[in-house]
């Protein structure tokens, strides 16, 4: 049987250690041929060394690139090694990051700020270095790596949930942009036992949270039949899709648009029965007019004095 990901070519950014050195060897098992980018990579007793050797070890092919996913001039040159070595990027990867917990009112803005370089603008300089590449071949499979921090929020992390959100949006608009060439664009939320979460659980749960549990949600996602736009989330051979959903809402008359009704209808607004996942962010614009058009028909053609009638 021809392996999921033949002669595929992957790049894997932090790939050293933790999930994404679980990444890289999981693709690599499925045929593609990786390059392991992590700091440090050039020297010959680096993690990401040590990655490349065991996937040469089983068979596979791999290369290793020390590009600093904050610096666009580095990440241009790994690109240009790939393309050398192989031919193509067919797969990116974006896991590269780092931790600076704190709670806001004791983070520095420094901390703020770098932890936003590395995940967010880190993944926009590796995406923006391999996409018209894959846009001009008509194929490409690039993953955000979110987080349960960013879609939910998690105490500490207002610099990491931030970063961790904004990849979804930036993942929900490039999915759009990118479908027509055949270049589909997912998140995945992990769950692991990694670097930056030592010390935070405990080892009976760490030992449950193995990042091989993970990969195979990152494989499905950047597969040929993988899908677009769309949020897995893995850990602990679980795994779950988040979805933005945006309720059915009200519809207040010029008379009710007030904050004190809207106050009062706060429950009515958050109803979730019949709640849909907006296909682009327009359609909450048609959503809107939609039910302001429906209210019209129901008053009729004829001027009638404003009542308190709304429309659920």
């Amino acid at each position: 049987m021809t392996p999921l990901l033949h002669n595929r070519i992957a790049i894997v950014t932090g790939a050293g250690r933790g999930l994404g050195r679980s990444h890289a060897l999981e693709l690599a098992r499925h045929g593609a041929r990786v390059l392991v980018n992590d700091m440090g990579a050039d020297r010959p007793d680096s993690d990401a060394q040590a990655v490349v050797q065991a996937i040469a070890a089983a068979g596979g092919e791999a290369i290793a690139h020390a590009a600093d996913v904050t610096d666009p001039d580095q990440v241009g040159a790994m690109v240009e090694q790939a393309v050398a070595q192989w031919g193509r990027v067919d797969i990116l990867v974006n896991n590269a990051g780092i931790l600076r917990d704190k709670s806001f009112a004791k983070m520095t803005l420094e901390d703020f700020r770098l932890v936003l370089d590395v995940h967010l603008m880190g993944s926009v300089h590796c995406t923006h270095a391999v996409w018209n590449r894959m846009r001009d071949q008509n194929y490409g499979r690039i993953v955000m790596t979110t987080s349960s921090s960013g879609l939910y929020g998690n105490f500490g992390q207002a610099n990491y949930g931030a970063a961790k959100m904004a990849l979804v949006g930036l993942m929900q608009t490039l999915a759009q942009e990118g479908e027509r060439n055949g270049v589909h664009v997912n998140c995945l939320a992990p769950t692991a036992a990694t670097a930056m979460t030592a010390g935070l659980l405990e080892q009976q749960t760490l030992d449950m949270l193995s990042p091989a549990s993970v990969s195979p949600a990152l494989v499905a996602l950047v597969a040929e039949n993988a899908p677009n736009r769309t949020i897995l989330m893995a850990g602990a051979g679980s795994v779950e899709q988040a979805n933005i959903t945006m309720t059915h809402g009200i519809y207040l008359n010029e008379s009710e648009r007030s904050a004190d009704v809207l106050l009062d209808r706060l429950e009515d607004i958050a109803d979730r029965q019949n709640e849909t996942v907006p296909a682009t962010g327009f359609d909450q614009l048609r959503h809107e007019i939609a039910k302001a058009q429906a209210y019209s028909r129901t008053r009729g053609p004829t001027t009638r004095t404003a009542s308190s009638d709304s429309v659920s």
